[in-house]
């Protein structure tokens, strides 16, 4: 079992990636959080979220936690584009219903979009 002690395998790809990095906060409630990192696991995501998210073109995403900060990695192929894509994510089936389901958890504005609560972050630091 993969744990933040033993760290987590990153998939490898035929083909030149790039890498986008956000954060967002949920709202400091330990019972929220539980229920949000429940809704997070495989047995209660929804298909169509999954499935809308790969359409748009992304190959990978993670998404990490400590306290009530949030940190994504999305993984993409270099002729991504993040505006066309979450234009077209946010017209995809129940993708609003998922924001207003998950904005509960979230600090957020009410009816916002994916790619208005979750922040792209600058990278600062590269070995």
């Amino acid at each position: 079992m993969n744990t933040k002690k033993t760290g987590y395998p990153v998939k490898k790809f035929d083909f030149p990636t790039k890498r986008y990095c956000q954060t967002l906060d949920l709202k400091d409630d330990p019972a929220l959080i539980a229920e949000y990192v429940k809704r997070h696991d495989k047995a209660n995501r929804w298909s169509e979220i999954t499935e809308g998210i790969k359409s748009v073109g992304i190959l990978e995403m993670e998404i990490y936690l400590i306290g009530t900060r949030l940190f994504m990695i999305v993984e993409t192929a270099v002729d991504f584009d993040w505006d066309t894509a979450f234009t077209r994510l946010a017209t995809l089936p129940r993708q609003a219903e998922w924001e207003e389901y998950m904005a509960i958890f979230q600090v957020s504005e009410p009816g916002a979009s994916s790619a208005e609560k979750w922040k792209l972050m600058d990278r600062i630091f590269n070995l």
